[in-house]
């Protein structure tokens, strides 16, 4: 739940949200447009407010997905971590155990575990329903707890972070013993796709195959003005730079990995994951690499979406030796077309 407040004379903030929701907002002029969102309204409902008139609805035409959710609201551990754990729809609890998919982001500045349905949840009951039990959890360093919470990771970006990720995983499998945590795998991308990295490079003992999208493998290779908010100057803490930087842990890799990228992406370069691959194959580990000519940070919308699932899903279940899924009426699950 995010509320919109508008902040007025003598540093007064005044509410102009209520309900469970993620609200959002603009205003100039004297008039104020505020979104509304949440899991029954597809595309979120807008309203157009003027200053002693009536709000107006802005129309929505957003369909309803295909994809029902089958997920479950959790409060994980002594930090009360915020997740949802998704289940495939035809899935019956005590039907048999269920491999495990890690899918967070896990970085500053953007909650997963919210009351909007967006794309994102919905891609993660996509691979719900290819057999996974999905864990996507908000531990520190996300918004929406306050200051102190994301300042947890000020000096560290992934010591609290995948702490964190491993106290849900062994949570959510205390409260649902169908999931199996002898088969556990980690997606990401972005700051998710370096946690997922780090996940299978630091922790083989808990994450047993990751698919990396699109992550930053040495702090110095990312936009200097935010990675100094977190670390500092690279001058003045290299310790801090060092600790954080996959190349130095690429030799630990024991598990399988899929690392992708998108050539022309102009947030996170793809020089991250070239030079991460390079030091795997400079130590004769072996892992995957999947570079996309002409696709920049997202490729998630694009015409190359259903072939990029399709890979991630097939990686997954050869590497935790899953075979094929079926529904309870004997249907295969979905593909992506």
């Amino acid at each position: 739940m995010t509320h919109l407040r508008r902040h007025g004379p003598n540093s007064c903030l005044r509410q102009l949200s209520s309900g469970p929701s993620v609200h959002s907002g603009a205003s100039r002029g004297g008039t104020l447009v505020r979104v509304t969102r949440d899991a029954e309204r597809p595309g979120g409902r807008a309203e157009v407010l003027r200053a002693g008139g009536p709000a107006v609805a802005v129309l929505s035409y957003a369909e309803r997905p295909v994809l029902d959710l089958h997920a479950q609201r959790l409060v994980l551990g002594p930090r009360g971590l915020a997740a949802r754990l998704h289940f495939p729809s035809w899935y019956r609890r005590g039907s048999g155990p269920l491999p495990v998919l890690v899918d967070p982001y896990g970085g500053a500045a953007l909650q997963r575990v919210t009351a909007e349905l967006d794309w994102r949840v919905l891609l993660s009951q996509w691979f719900a329903e290819q057999g996974f039990a999905v864990l996507t959890t908000d531990g520190r360093g996300t918004p929406g707890r306050g200051p102190d919470w994301e300042r947890e990771v000020y000096g560290d970006l992934f010591g609290p972070v995948l702490d964190d990720q491993v106290t849900a995983l062994h949570e959510a499998a205390r409260l649902h013993p169908d999931l199996d945590l002898g088969r556990v795998a980690v997606r990401g991308w972005s700051f998710g796709g370096a946690l997922a990295a780090v996940a299978v490079l630091r922790r083989p003992d808990v994450f047993h195959a990751a698919v990396a999208g699109a992550g930053v493998a040495d702090q110095r290779l990312y936009a200097a003005h935010w990675r100094e908010r977190f670390l500092g100057h690279p001058d003045a803490f290299p310790q801090r730079y060092d600790a954080c930087n996959l190349l130095l842990d690429a030799s630990r890799l024991t598990r399988p990995l899929l690392l992708i990228h998108g050539l022309t992406d102009t947030n996170v370069p793809a020089v991250n994951t070239l030079r991460l691959s390079e030091a795997l194959r400079a130590a004769r580990l072996p892992h995957e690499l999947l570079l996309l000519p002409g696709t920049g940070h997202q490729p998630i919308g694009s015409t190359l979406t259903g072939q990029l699932l399709d890979r991630q899903v097939r990686f997954l279940r050869r590497h935790l030796d899953i075979g094929p899924t079926q529904e309870p009426t004997g249907h295969p699950v979905r593909r992506p077309s």
